[in-house]
């Protein structure tokens, strides 16, 4: 049985970090491209950052370019994202989420083509 579980969010005051991590059993963790969601109120899921399945190739959305940092570690099947400077505009759940197909990394956006998704972490940023 595949599980992908999320820790690590919660209650922060602006400019602080967080570090999330993701834990994945019951998969060949390293054949898999790894990403970070988001859902905000009324919108679609919304790729925050993606790694390669070696970790060699990460992809960040605009918004968190320079603040969150994406990695991954196969031998003990965790993806992170830490989490620095954070606005009150980043409180939302965080999802992560596994992907077997290959392709370029300017298809990972597309939360359709993954295949396992975690149950999600809340993260809260006060002003």
């Amino acid at each position: 049985q595949v599980q992908l579980v999320e820790s690590g969010g919660g209650l922060v005051q602006a400019g602080g970090s967080l570090r999330l991590s993701c834990a994945a059993s019951g998969v060949t963790f390293s054949i898999y491209t790894m990403g970070w969601f988001r859902r905000t109120p009324g919108k679609e899921l919304e790729l925050v950052a993606a790694i390669s399945r070696s970790g060699d190739k990460t992809s960040y959305t605009n918004y968190v370019q320079g603040r969150f940092t994406i990695s991954r570690d196969n031998a003990v099947n965790t993806v992170y994202l830490q989490m620095n400077d954070l606005k009150p505009e980043d409180t939302v759940v965080y999802y992560c989420a596994a992907r077997a197909t290959v392709s370029a990394s300017s298809t990972w956006y597309r939360g359709g083509e993954y295949d396992y998704w975690g149950q999600g972490t809340q993260v809260t940023v006060s002003s």
